[in-house]
């Protein structure tokens, strides 16, 4: 999502460490919590379990 430019861009705080404004999160957050509420926001659809390789449902 970052990269798509769809949540706020990480910054270096030292070398080995990133971190994000914690300003810029929290509007990121409510704008996704006011997209949840008016039904803007999709949810993923639900995978089909017939079709899994790994553990195959029974019956």
């Amino acid at each position: 999502m970052e990269q798509r430019g769809e949540f706020p861009q990480r910054f270096y705080l030292t070398a080995r460490t990133v971190v994000w404004d914690l300003d810029e999160v929290e509007a990121w957050l409510e704008q996704r919590r006011q997209a949840s509420r008016a039904k803007a926001i999709k949810r993923a659809p639900s995978p089909d379990v017939n079709l899994r390789k790994a553990r195959p449902v029974k019956g």
